[in-house]
C-alpha cells in the first residue's frame, strides 16, 4: 500500500503545489481521490500508469477537484489504455463529462463506467470497501473512507505442534478460520492456535468541508485521515463563510475521532 499526493493546492496551483487530488495504491490498484487541474502532469513525475486498473472517486464539482478528468480521460486513450476505468460521484459528475465530451471532441477508446452516489457503501472490491458520507460544503461533497477487511490474526506455530497439527496445509486453513481435522479424529479449532482478526487500514478523505459532525464519525479511529485546511486559524469566520476549515479545527476534530494520523491538505495559495 502507498500514499502519492498528486496535490494539495486549493483553488488555484502555485509553484509548489498542484490541484487536489491523491491516489492510493492498493495491491496495484489505483484509487484516485478527485483529479484537479495538472493531474495527470504529477502522474507522470510520479511513474504513476495510466493503463492500471484504476477507479477515480470525486468529492464534489468544483473546479479545482474534477477539472483534471478530461485531459487525464484523453491522455489515457490516446496511451492505448483498454482497461475499464470506473468513476464515482454525486450527482452531476455525469453531465459534467458528458457535456465535457460534446464541446472537446476525443474519442475514448476503453470502457468508462460513471457512477452517481450517496451516503453508504459504495464499491465493495475482494479485500477493502469504500464507504461515502455528505460532509458540509457550499455544493454537495462527498467524504470517502477506504476501509480494508479485517485480517486474520496472528498465527502461532508452536501451539498447532502441540495440539499434533503438522506444518503444511493445516495451518493454512486454521490462519484462514478453517477448522481442520486431524488424522486422530480430533478437530482443531482455528481459535485455538490464531488470535482474533486484526482490522485493516481505513483511511479517510474529507474532500472540502468545514469541521462536522459526518466526517468525525467516518473518521473515526483511522489509521490516516487527510482533511482540508485551507485557511490559517487568523481566518476562523472567513473559514467559516466560505465553508472550509482551519488547522486547530482539524486537529480537534481528529483528536476526537481517536485517528492515528493527521494530513492536511487543499491548503490555500495565501
Amino acid at each position: 500500500m502507498r500514499i502519492t499526493f498528486l496535490g494539495t493546492g486549493g483553488g488555484v496551483p502555485t509553484p509548489e503545489r498542484s490541484l487536489s487530488s491523491f491516489v492510493l495504491n492498493y495491491e496495484g490498484e489505483i484509487l484516485m481521490f478527485d483529479c484537479g487541474e495538472g493531474t495527470q502532469l504529477q502522474m507522470v513525475k510520479a511513474k504513476i500508469g495510466f493503463a492500471r486498473e484504476t477507479k477515480i472517486f470525486i468529492t464534489h464539482l468544483h473546479g479545482d477537484h474534477v477539472l483534471g478528468l478530461p485531459g487525464l480521460l484523453q491522455t489515457m486513450s490516446l496511451l492505448g489504455r483498454d482497461k475499464k476505468l470506473e468513476i464515482f460521484g454525486p450527482k452531476g459528475i455525469k453531465k459534467f463529462l458528458s457535456s465535457t465530451r460534446t464541446y472537446v471532441r476525443f474519442n475514448l477508446r476503453f470502457p468508462v463506467e460513471i457512477k452517481e452516489v450517496s451516503q453508504g457503501v459504495i464499491f465493495r472490491g475482494k479485500r477493502y470497501k469504500i464507504l461515502a458520507r455528505w460532509a458540509e460544503h457550499s455544493i454537495p461533497n462527498l467524504a470517502y473512507a477506504f476501509v480494508e477487511n479485517k485480517k486474520p490474526g496472528k498465527f502461532h506455530p508452536e501451539k498447532a505442534l502441540e495440539l499434533g497439527v503438522p506444518m503444511g496445509p493445516l495451518w493454512h486453513k486454521l490462519q484462514y478460520g478453517k477448522k481442520v481435522k486431524l488424522k486422530d479424529g480430533r478437530i482443531i479449532e482455528p481459535s485455538q492456535v490464531v488470535d482474533k482478526p486484526r482490522p485493516g487500514v481505513k483511511i479517510v478523505y474529507s474532500g472540502d468541508t468545514k469541521p462536522c459532525q459526518s466526517v468525525l464519525k467516518l473518521a473515526k479511529n483511522a489509521d490516516l485521515l487527510v482533511h482540508e485546511c485551507t485557511f490559517d486559524d487568523s481566518l476562523v469566520e472567513k473559514a467559516e463563510a466560505e465553508w472550509h476549515s482551519t488547522p486547530s479545527q482539524v486537529a480537534n476534530l481528529a483528536k476526537k475521532a481517536s485517528v492515528k494520523n493527521l494530513i492536511l491538505t487543499h491548503i490555500s495559495a495565501r
